[in-house]
């Protein structure tokens, strides 16, 4: 597989590979309750976030033994890191790959997500020739699950009552889109 050259440049971002100065950031956005609401941790601790962060800086590439990327998403106007994007190989042998994604409510309601799920997208379908890139939501937040729609992933499954996730049973909402749809939806635009 292909190593990225980054940063990955959008209209609006720069994503790139985490590194050790964004520290604050990363705790600034991991020791939000709001931002944590629906992961599977409690807001971190900021050595918890700098564990977070050590992981973090090694996850560049799908061909590497880590098989993930997480991304920071960088306002190109401010510099001001405001969200994390992730895409990891779920199966080499079936070119299936997973999304996922956090952003600081600060910056959130502007496109900046849609915006950096297409890059995303667009590096697994076309850079690492996936075949299929799902995401996954507890269903309870609705704005993942719009944020999957209108990257173009379609709703396959919603599995009740899977985890139990803080104290409560929790149904998750799983989304995908196949390469070809992804060609067909960029092409069209």
């Amino acid at each position: 597989m292909a190593r990225p050259i980054y940063p990955l440049t959008t209209e609006r971002l720069l994503l790139r590979p985490f590194k050790d100065g964004d520290y604050e950031a990363v705790y600034a956005l991991e020791s939000r309750p709001d931002v944590m609401r629906y992961l599977y941790w409690e807001p971190r601790t900021p050595d918890e976030a700098r564990a977070a962060l050590d992981r973090r800086v090694k996850m560049t590439s799908l061909d590497d033994e880590v098989a993930a990327l997480r991304l920071a998403v960088i306002r190109r106007d401010s510099g001001d890191l405001i969200g994390d994007f992730s895409l990891r190989l779920r199966s080499r042998p079936d070119r299936q790959g997973e999304i996922g994604f956090m952003f600081h409510p600060d910056h959130q309601g502007r496109g900046y997500a849609a915006e950096a799920g297409r890059a995303v997208l667009e590096l697994g379908f076309e850079s690492f020739g996936l075949h299929r890139i799902q995401g996954s939501c507890d269903a309870r937040n609705a704005a993942s699950a719009r944020l999957m729609e209108r990257l173009g992933m379609r709703l396959e499954a919603r599995l009740r009552e899977t985890e139990f996730v803080k104290g409560v049973w929790c149904d998750e909402l799983i989304y995908a889109i196949l390469a070809a749809e992804w060609r067909a939806r960029a092409s069209a635009s």
